[in-house]
């Protein structure tokens, strides 16, 4: 203690003053709760459509586990790109999230060069909260039943199948991208505005086969205008277990879920995101959010940030090597 008293003697006091400085002024790193304010998420999509409600149906119920307002805040712009550069710059206080979803931290940084922003290193993943598959369709006279059927008719006449999806770069499109690429195919892409107009033509046999989120498809999958021949998840749907996987249908390894997460700007404590990611985890696993997410045509997930930062790495690799291997930019 002595030499301890005697150091600060020695340096005029500045021991002791920046001792009480760092009382003074906690490091990011040691903040364990929220202040009082609100929380705000950042969905960038427009209001009503599925990323909004699941963000919506989430948020709620996080707000009354911690005990403050959780708003939302929607930014639409550039397929989630203008609502998640705003999260990127965002004070990392933990009270600025963005969720976001397949397009916006997986597809469109490999399809812009430079990319709008690093998926990674600037964001925080905090959990995984729901995924949804799409699904191959084909138009019902197209003379295959099956997915080994469709590669062998493609195989046979190279470039003369159109592929239609719901728009140039959306997870649809990409889908198809990494068919042509695993199967070694020469199918054409037809990129609509949506899936409404894709599904047209593709029962009006303008195009031979598509590819779309299977929540729009069901209604015309049921009522057997089109052929649903596999969804792109490696489990098949719950609500259509009929329908196989990529992988049984004979690609194996094919794996693509059009998914949406919780993420925070780089450098927010991990005290806040291991909290937010905690109470997400629990909400996810509640029947109520399960019903909700079922009729949205998803399904919870809900799985560590480590887990989190692992996944989108892998679907920055993925999405970069597709994007090169077939040339495609925005």
């Amino acid at each position: 203690m002595k030499k301890i008293i005697k150091a600060a003697k020695i340096f005029g006091g500045s021991v002791i003053c920046a001792a009480a400085t760092c009382l003074a002024l906690p490091s990011a790193s040691a903040q364990t709760t929220f202040a009082d304010r609100p929380i705000r998420v950042v969905v960038p999509y427009p209001a009503g459509g599925t990323t909004d409600l699941m963000a919506r149906a989430v948020s709620g119920r996080l707000g009354e586990l911690l005990g403050r307002t959780v708003v939302i805040d929607n930014k639409p712009g550039a397929g989630g790109v203008i609502g998640s550069q705003q999260v990127a710059k965002s004070a990392p206080d933990g009270h600025t999230l963005v969720f976001a979803s397949i397009a916006s931290h997986g597809i469109i940084p490999a399809l812009q060069t430079p990319p709008p922003y690093d998926a990674v290193k600037d964001f925080i993943p905090v959990t995984l909260v729901a995924s949804t598959p799409n699904v191959l369709l084909v138009n019902m006279d197209l003379p295959v039943k099956n997915v080994q059927e469709l590669i062998a008719l493609a195989k046979a006449k190279p470039g003369t199948i159109n592929f239609g999806s719901t728009s140039h770069g959306g997870s649809p499109h990409m889908t198809g991208e990494l068919f042509k690429i695993m199967t070694g195919v020469d199918i054409v892409h037809v990129p609509y505005k949506g899936a409404s107009p894709m599904l047209i033509d593709l029962i009006g046999g303008q195009i031979g086969m598509g590819f779309d989120n299977l929540p729009s498809s069901m209604a015309n999958i049921r009522g057997g205008k089109v052929r649903a021949l596999a969804v792109t998840t490696t489990t098949r749907w719950p609500g259509a277990p009929e329908i196989p996987t990529m992988s049984e249908a004979g690609v194996p390894g094919y794996d693509v879920s059009a998914w949406f997460g919780l993420l925070a700007p780089a450098g927010t404590p991990m005290t806040l995101v291991d909290l937010l990611s905690k109470h997400l985890m629990a909400i996810l696993q509640t029947e109520e959010i399960k019903k909700q997410f079922l009729e949205l045509g998803a399904t919870p997930v809900g799985d560590t940030p480590a887990y989190f930062k692992r996944f989108i790495e892998n679907e920055r690799d993925k999405w970069n090597k597709v994007a090169q291997t077939n040339n495609i930019k925005l």
